[in-house]
């Protein structure tokens, strides 16, 4: 199965190299809701606060400033503590 994967304050190089600036913006609430991944994504966080937990698997908490990529066919629950505003794209 594969993993979650958050880098934890990327550097300013990481993220011109990604060109995350280009990437919508998706924002929501404080909220629980089940997720599953039709492609990998890479997101960074603007603001908030959250916790995914990939079905059988181990909780992953991300808040702002984290870079982090979800695998394709990965099914989740998406716990938002914080409200949420984040870059994201799909490869």
């Amino acid at each position: 199965m594969s993993t979650i994967n958050v880098e934890r304050n990327p550097s300013e190089d990481r993220l011109k190299e990604l060109d995350v600036s280009s990437w919508p913006i998706w924002s929501k609430e404080a909220s629980e809701f089940p997720w599953k991944y039709d492609a990998k994504e890479i997101c960074y966080l603007l603001e908030g606060d959250v916790v995914v937990t990939p079905d059988g698997g181990e909780p992953v908490e991300i808040k702002k400033g984290d870079l982090v990529t979800f695998p394709k066919d990965m099914s989740c629950t998406w716990e938002i503590r914080k409200d949420v505003r984040k870059h994201y794209t799909f490869e």
